[in-house]
């Protein structure tokens, strides 16, 4: 097993003096749950606990929810509020991550951050309207984050997600329960139409545009019309292979399951 090898560990007690560390040396690192952080780093000069920064709490201002970047997963999962939100398809991804010791420690800070493209959260929040707030570079959405790799230094303080009345599915396709996804699938539907979009193909989730405008130009579907967007979905998104799953694998899932995903969002809109 690949060994971390971390020279200082701090617990800075101001946002200020965690951002001084963070920037002083590429080689110091935040750690916010730390779930998944052999995945993706093998040394730290420095690694920065945000435990002691009071990023831990979920609010509800002005019909948004606020959720501090250190909250935990299962934090998230138990949570009223988001349970409520989109038939709870937030709450349905996160229960579906691996075990509960597992997400009573990773935070949805750490799982925005971290990009991964096995991510079943980063899906969800792209088809809702997801926000983000940084202590330098403010507020963005999770699109304009994902789309800027070369964004500076920055800690994530906080996501916002708007509260609207919808309707939401999600599948996580996975050999076992406690596996990475395979392939996962998001779709919500809201006053402004449906959102697709599907993640662990392998790569990171991605929102199908081309199909949610095919999809969103009808009143009412038919059965044809969700094959053609199920199509279109494959089409559009890049679909590899991997050590999990073959590219016409994945292809052929996301075509059942965009289908049946549409499906089951406008029987449950009635």
């Amino acid at each position: 097993m690949m060994k971390l090898v971390v020279t200082e560990y701090l617990k800075p007690k101001s946002l200020e003096e965690a951002y001084s560390l963070f920037i002083e040396d590429k080689k110091n690192h935040i750690i916010a749950g730390g779930a998944w952080i052999k995945l993706s780093l093998k040394t730290a000069n420095k690694l920065i606990d945000l435990e002691e920064l009071k990023l831990n709490e979920i609010t509800e201002i002005d019909h948004v929810i606020e959720i501090g970047s250190m909250v935990t997963l299962r934090e998230i999962e138990i949570n009223p509020k988001i349970n409520r939100l989109y038939n709870g398809i937030l709450s349905s991804a996160i229960h579906k991550i691996m075990g509960v010791t597992i997400r009573n420690v990773a935070t949805l800070g750490g799982s925005v951050m971290g990009k991964y493209a096995f991510s079943d959260i980063i899906p969800v929040l792209l088809v809702l309207r997801t926000r983000l707030v940084f202590y330098k570079h403010g507020e963005m959405s999770l699109q304009e984050f994902l789309d800027n790799p070369k964004m500076e230094r920055d800690i994530l303080l906080k996501i916002l997600i708007k509260r609207d009345l919808g309707i939401g599915f999600f599948k996580k396709v996975a050999i076992t329960p406690l596996d990475f996804s395979i392939l996962n699938i998001a779709i919500s539907k809201n006053a402004e139409g449906f959102k697709i979009c599907v993640g662990a193909t392998p790569y990171i989730g991605k929102l199908a545009v081309k199909a949610m405008e095919y999809i969103n130009g009808f009143k009412n579907v038919s059965d044809e019309k969700l094959l053609n967007c199920a199509n279109l979905v494959v089409e559009e998104i890049k679909f590899s292979k991997n050590n999990r799953a073959s590219k016409e694998y994945r292809e052929e899932l996301a075509k059942v399951y965009v289908k049946r995903g549409l499906k089951k969002v406008i029987a449950n809109e009635g």
